[in-house]
């Protein structure tokens, strides 16, 4: 018998509310699609609704659409309120959605477009939806990271806006660290909770509308060598997929396609970098993200706590 996680093991959603971000398209799509066919009722939020509801047309199941622009604290804001006014539980929260090696740019909020969608999105999202999480045993909180987390990445505390200079490599590599930063900071602060756990995903190398933005040199080269790098969206979303349903997931892992250097296959737990595992940055990052979102959560820092 084939060790192989496929969709086939996705175990039954039935009763489950989940909310994926960035689902119209590519890996939220598949991610969404999937679920709902196990049963779950699924929210795609999105920033384009009309493109939302055009991809809910195409899923099977109990899908609904809700308004969510990560670029905006005010969207993210209006977005949670709707959501919390529908479901009084959610069991899933799936943060996917993210731009990748854009020029420079800012969201509403005057935040790096990459550090402000990526990561500062997604902690606002989830500060505010997290009380709906709590109370329901087995939910789970699924950030979806990339291999990128690893390439000129740090958390560039003197200048996380990318004021002074830009890399658009480097600026991603920075998001994609965060969303491993937090996903580990918050499965600490969840852990004494019981009921709601963290996890991380990435998806290799897959072939999505992602990597539209990236710098022109590499575009020849990678358009040529897709057919052998990268893997559909429907294999890329296989470790989001795993992350969030399979009952053997632990708070605080991270899951990746299975080959030697993670770009394609079946999904299995991977390692992150050793910088992603440093707890006094993650503890600063998140302090950070709290003063710049004006978003704290439902859970306090055990560690702290113990030490006072």
């Amino acid at each position: 018998m084939s060790s192989d996680w496929t969709e086939q093991h996705i175990p039954d959603q039935s009763g489950r509310v989940a909310v994926v971000t960035g689902a119209n398209t590519g890996l939220g799509f598949e991610t969404a699609r999937m679920l709902a066919a196990r049963g779950a009722a699924v929210v795609l939020a999105v920033r384009d609704v009309e493109k939302g509801e055009r991809a809910a047309a195409r899923i099977a199941g109990d899908v609904t659409v809700q308004a969510l622009d990560l670029t905006s604290l005010e969207s993210i804001r209006s977005a949670a309120a709707d959501l919390r006014a529908v479901h009084p539980r959610i069991d899933l929260l799936v943060n996917n959605a993210g731009v990748m090696y854009t020029p420079r740019q800012t969201t509403a909020d005057g935040f790096e477009l990459q550090f402000g969608t990526n990561h500062l999105g997604h902690f606002a999202l989830t500060g505010l939806l997290l009380d709906r999480l709590l109370p329901v045993p087995g939910s789970r909180v699924v950030t979806v990271s990339s291999t990128g987390h690893r390439i000129k990445a740090a958390i560039h505390f003197d200048d996380l806006q990318w004021e002074r200079s830009y890399s658009r490599v480097a600026a991603y590599g920075q998001a994609k660290l965060a969303n491993l930063m937090f996903t580990y900071e918050l499965q600490r602060r969840l852990a004494a909770h019981g009921t709601t756990i963290a996890v991380a995903a990435h998806p290799g190398v897959s072939n999505t509308e992602l990597a539209r933005n990236m710098p022109a040199p590499l575009r020849t080269p990678v358009t040529w060598l897709a057919p052998l790098l990268t893997q559909k969206a429907e294999m890329g979303a296989l470790p989001t997929l795993r992350a969030a349903t399979d009952p053997a997931v632990v708070g605080g892992q991270y899951y990746g396609p299975g080959n030697r250097i993670e770009t394609r296959g079946y999904p299995k737990p991977v390692t992150s970098s050793p910088d992603s595992h440093d707890r006094a940055v993650q503890q600063r990052l998140w302090t950070v993200s709290e003063e710049l979102t004006g978003v704290t959560f439902p859970v306090g820092d055990v560690s702290r706590a113990v030490k006072r």
